[in-house]
This record gives structure tokens, C-alpha cells and sequence, in this order.
């Protein structure tokens, strides 16, 4: 007959299936948690949950719209070496985040006009063809106009007309 000491094969053909599912379980149940935080994190329940959400008055400060402030049309003629001169005519508005600082640029006007004309006669007209000089001059008008303004804040330079002869 058999020996009593040895296995069955059917009962070793079993401990490893139980082993692999067990595996399967153990590893199924972290990456379904995992997936589940996921879902809860996006979705902005686990966010209100840990109190990481924005608080209410952020919300109504942004509620308060910009002033604009219009500049004086602006004429100056351009670094254009010893060709024929070249001219640029701009119209332009300077949006400030908050109403309280609208007196603070008016006071700074002829600074912030001065310095916005020194820069445009050091340009070239090359510098000014295309949507990406013209992107280059609102953001270095844009820092011109914060220096000149400053401590108020100048969060815009929106141009309203711009013709380069």
C-alpha cells in the first residue's frame, strides 16, 4: 500500500492554487484601495474631506472686477537705423486688479508715459512684426508700467490700437 508519510497528489495539486489566489487578494486589495483614493481625491471629496479646499474669501475677492485705465495715445518714431523713419501710434489701457489703486496710476501717469515712450523709440520695427512682438511689448510694457505704478499693481496692458509705418 501507500505510505503514510507521503502526500496525496491530489492535496499538493491544491496548496498551490490556494497560495495564488491569496497572492491575487493580497495584491487586489491595496491597488482597489489605491484606485479608490484616486477617484476620491479627483473627484474633490477627499480634498473637503481633509479641509484642504479654498476658503470662502478668496472667492469674493476675486468677485470684484478690474478697473481699466486709458493711456494717452502714444506716437513715437522708431530705431530704424539710417532707413527711412519709421513711426508707431499706440492706444493702449492698463488693467488694475483693484478699484483702490486706479488714483494711485493716474497720480503715476507721466511716469508711466515716459517710461513706456523711452522703450518704444529703442525698438525696432522687426521687433514689433507678428503676434509674438507684439506679445514681447505687452509683457515689457507690463513690467515698465508695475515699476512705474508701484506699490500699486498693474495685472494687464491691453492695447486698443497699434499701427507700425
Amino acid at each position: 500500500m501507500s505510505d503514510p508519510e507521503e502526500p496525496a497528489p491530489e492535496a499538493t495539486a491544491e496548496a498551490p492554487k490556494a497560495s495564488g489566489r491569496r497572492k491575487l487578494i493580497l495584491l487586489a486589495i491595496p491597488l482597489v484601495l489605491v484606485l479608490a483614493g484616486v477617484g476620491l481625491w479627483f473627484s474633490g471629496v477627499l480634498p473637503h474631506l481633509l479641509g484642504m479646499d479654498k476658503p470662502k474669501e478668496h472667492a469674493e475677492e476675486a468677485a470684484v472686477p478690474p478697473s481699466y485705465v486709458d493711456l494717452p495715445e502714444m506716437v513715437a518714431n522708431l530705431n530704424s537705423g539710417k532707413n527711412r523713419p519709421s513711426y508707431v501710434k499706440l492706444t493702449a489701457r492698463i488693467e488694475v486688479p483693484r478699484p483702490d489703486d486706479v488714483v494711485k496710476v493716474k497720480a503715476a501717469m507721466p511716469r508711466l508715459q515716459d517710461l513706456m515712450q523711452t522703450y518704444l523709440r529703442e525698438m525696432r520695427p522687426e521687433e514689433l512684426r507678428g503676434s509674438a512682438g507684439t506679445y514681447r511689448l505687452r509683457e515689457e510694457l507690463l513690467v515698465r508700467a508695475n515699476a512705474a505704478v508701484a506699490p500699486a499693481k498693474v495685472s494687464d496692458v491691453l492695447f486698443t490700437q497699434m499701427i507700425v509705418q
